[in-house]
């Protein structure tokens, strides 16, 4: 039992500077596994670990991705450690030989809580989003399904669903990105506005996104060049714009 300052120091430099100078990684198998089951920021954290263990050391994890799954809640867009999380996530979601079921459940969750996600989010997750359909056109489906969400009385998905092949993703659509197309940041409205659209063979570089922070997107606007727009206009000359009336004799606009 460590506390929680020690735990989150020690599971953000274990993938690092720990295991590979360990002639036994596979030692800490337990540790990061139920480090990985504890929650919150530490099960993110964990990620890195495992993912070692997995890749590298052959590691059997058979809840894994519906633990990984779990972890998407609303938080997921705002905490600390964004953008290590999604690295890990678009990696273990890289195998073409995961099922639709499970990839359209992921899907349908990110797009979900997108709807409340601020601006600098979107722009990653959106392109992260494309990127799964490229890799899994089976869950296209849910782009190009026949009538869309105006067919559907109410949406088939269950979010609170814990296990991801009982959420019913494949049999929703995606309505939460064609709702983001209406977005107030135009390049949040113009990135959604891609899936109208037959997607490239070629994957977005999502790296350059995944650190992306509210002041990088403000200061992008603020140095924006405008462009000089001519306005034609009538000059006020009362109070209430007209010359004669009673309030320009007793009011001045100086």
């Amino acid at each position: 039992q460590l506390p929680t300052g020690l735990y989150k120091k020690v599971l953000v430099i274990l993938h690092d500077s720990v295991l590979p100078y360990m002639n036994e990684p596979t030692l800490m198998m337990d540790f990061l596994t139920v480090a990985y089951g504890i929650g919150g920021a530490i099960s993110l954290l964990a990620l890195n670990g495992l993912f070692i263990l997995i890749h590298q050391h052959n590691l059997e994890y058979p809840d894994f991705y519906k633990k990984l799954y779990s972890l998407l809640d609303p938080s997921i867009y705002h905490v600390k450690y964004r953008a290590r999380f999604f690295h890990l996530t678009d990696l273990f979601l890289s195998s073409s030989h995961l099922p639709a079921y499970l990839v359209a459940a992921f899907i349908k969750r990110l797009s979900r809580l997108a709807l409340t996600a601020p601006p600098e989010a979107l722009l990653m997750i959106i392109p992260f989003i494309c990127n799964l359909f490229r890799r899994h056109p089976a869950c296209r489906v849910l782009v190009h399904r026949p009538g869309g969400p105006a067919d559907m009385s109410e949406d088939p998905y269950i979010m609170e669903e814990e296990e991801p092949s009982e959420s019913r993703a494949l049999e929703s659509s995606l309505w939460e990105i064609q709702s983001l197309q209406n977005h107030y940041h135009p390049d949040v409205a113009k990135a959604a506005a891609v899936l109208n659209q037959s997607l490239s063979e070629m994957e977005d570089d999502i790296s350059g996104l995944l650190e992306l922070s509210a002041y990088e997107l403000f200061d992008k606007e603020v140095k924006k060049k405008a462009a000089d727009v001519p306005l034609e206009f009538e000059q006020v000359r009362g109070l209430f714009g007209k010359k004669n009336d009673i309030f320009a004799e007793h009011f001045s606009l100086d």
